[in-house]
């Protein structure tokens, strides 16, 4: 069975997508820590992030470093942080979150409540700086 993000990156789910290539497929967490919280996924459905094979992984941390990038210049903030939980959902993800302050990375923080067109928007404004 499909896993959410699965489905998500076929476009079975709508998402706020922010970058895709063949293997590899960003788009904005719905409810974020801080505005730009973006999630990376691998394509290929594979459950914990340390058991993608090391090339694999390899190229997934480049892809993510170039949305990083895109986020530093879209969202204002002191750097992107990145961290892997993936205990809430059984695909391998990688989560990068705008930080002004080290606290902005806390997942027991209240989420952020955006509307669909906010997302949308913001989504738009990082797209833009990967151009």
């Amino acid at each position: 069975m499909a896993t959410i993000f699965s489905s998500i990156a076929t476009g079975e789910i709508p998402s706020h997508r922010i970058a895709e290539n063949d293997e590899f497929f960003a788009f904005l967490d719905i409810s974020p820590l801080a505005e730009g919280h973006t999630l990376v996924i691998p394509k290929k459905e594979v459950d914990y992030l340390f058991d993608l094979d090391d090339e694999v992984l390899g190229r997934m941390m480049t892809f993510a470093k170039t949305v990083a990038r895109a986020l530093e210049q879209a969202i204002p903030c002191k750097r992107i942080g990145l961290t892997v939980i993936g205990l809430e959902v059984p695909h391998a993800h990688i989560h990068l979150v705008p930080l002004r302050k080290e606290s902005d990375i806390f997942f027991g923080n209240p989420k952020l409540k955006k509307t669909p067109e906010e997302l949308a928007q913001i989504a738009a404004k990082i797209r833009e700086k990967l151009a």
